[in-house]
């Protein structure tokens, strides 16, 4: 796997695929500034080693038209701002307004192009596009995890025109090490916890990693699936009935596996989806009409604690609860501080997929994890052992 560490950019122009689909406020200010600051070290790289940066990346959906609201020039100078150096802004990604910028940029220089979707080229991956922006550089480096899943003209097209000047950036070639932890070269015990609303979401990242680990811990909505499945009772608990088989079959391929499965024995229902609902705590199985269980209870994390204190090996992807209210928030946090204390004592942990980031990054775990993933569909698919384009484009000679 080639790394930005295996090459020197000293005179090169490097073509950077970043990910700064980045949220603005009504004034266009960047109100997170996460996925500016993931790129930073590979464009350092770069312009340390004397070479120039030329940052492609989309924001987004604009449909193959330019809309101002959607301009990447809204964010030019957070990006100076965070990088430390004043970046050019070209008001084009391709063509003669992009090439003259690139032609004029010096050594120690950043360029911006415009969004590249304001080109409906990009999302279709189309080959004479992508070659319109090799032109822009002597080399391509691949650093956006978020966008690797697509089949787009800047993560994967553009590639087959840099033969051997093609390589990960830093943030890419972390997510690729982290994935391959917990799916191939992790320390066992191996834990996934796998929450959210839906089985019908995650079938295939069960199936693919059942194979990979020891304990799964089931949590959130796709909970009362299986304890229905099993006969229980989950009042107006949200359940996916036509899913029901489908929980008995991972339930019957985890035994025949040996891997452990932990579904919730005790949830904190309520009386309406609400945070000032009545709650009580009840069996995850005794749930009567007119409740529905909003987050784990008591006993259960405890019985969650455990397997995660004795795992040498996290995946976290999904929440436990409707922690976006207070009321049922507890489990995730819990969640959180379990995973904080297994990876204080050694424990290599990965939270990936978007509500979980969310949560990590709400309650304020994100220093205290391993590593938490910027690509909520790229993770996803990885998980579902698919082949990112992205990552198949920079490995493929």
């Amino acid at each position: 796997m080639k790394t930005i560490e295996d090459f020197n950019f000293e005179d090169k122009k490097a073509l950077i695929r970043v990910d700064f689909n980045v949220p603005l406020d009504a004034d266009f200010n960047v109100t997170d500034t996460n996925r500016i600051e993931a790129a930073k070290p590979s464009i350092i790289k770069v312009l340390e080693d004397g070479g120039s940066a030329i940052l492609m990346s989309h924001m987004g959906r604009p449909k193959g038209q330019p809309n101002a609201d959607m301009s990447l020039k809204h964010i030019c100078h957070k990006v100076s701002e965070i990088i430390g150096v004043e970046v050019k802004f070209a008001d084009d990604c391709v063509g003669e307004v992009a090439e003259k910028a690139v032609a004029e940029l010096q050594q120690g220089e950043v360029l911006l192009l415009e969004n590249l979707r304001f080109h409906g080229e990009e999302t279709s991956g189309d080959q004479a596009f992508a070659e319109q922006l090799s032109r822009l550089g002597d080399f391509y480096i691949n650093d956006a995890f978020g966008t690797a899943h697509r089949a787009h003209a800047s993560t994967t097209i553009v590639a087959q025109f840099f033969t051997d000047r093609k390589c990960f950036g830093y943030l890419l070639a972390k997510e690729i090490k982290a994935i391959e932890k917990v799916m191939r070269t992790g320390e066992k015990p191996v834990t996934a916890i796998l929450g959210g609303a839906k089985v019908s979401s995650k079938i295939t990242i069960i199936e693919n990693i059942l194979d990979k680990v020891d304990h799964l811990i089931i949590g959130g909505g796709m909970t009362y699936t299986f304890v229905k499945a099993q006969g229980g009772s989950v009042g107006d608990s949200i359940c996916e009935d036509d899913k029901m088989t489908m929980a008995l079959d991972i339930l019957r391929q985890a035994k025949e596996k040996g891997v452990a499965v932990h579904i919730p024995v005790d949830v904190v229902a309520a009386d309406d989806f609400s945070n000032d609902a009545n709650t009580k705590i009840i069996d995850v199985d005794k749930i009567e009409d007119g409740w529905q269980g909003l987050d784990a209870g008591p006993k259960t994390l405890e019985n969650f604690k455990e397997v995660i204190l004795n795992s040498k090996t996290i995946l976290w992807n999904g929440p436990v609860g409707v922690f976006e209210m207070e009321s049922f928030a507890k489990g995730t946090i819990a969640i959180g501080n379990y995973i904080d204390k297994a990876t204080q004592n050694g424990a290599f942990s990965l939270v990936g997929g978007g509500d979980s980031v969310a949560a990590v990054k709400q309650f304020g775990f994100q220093d205290k994890v391993s590593y938490v993933s910027t690509g909520g569909g790229a993770m996803l698919e990885s998980l579902e052992g698919k082949t990112l384009p992205g990552i198949a484009a920079i490995l493929q000679g």
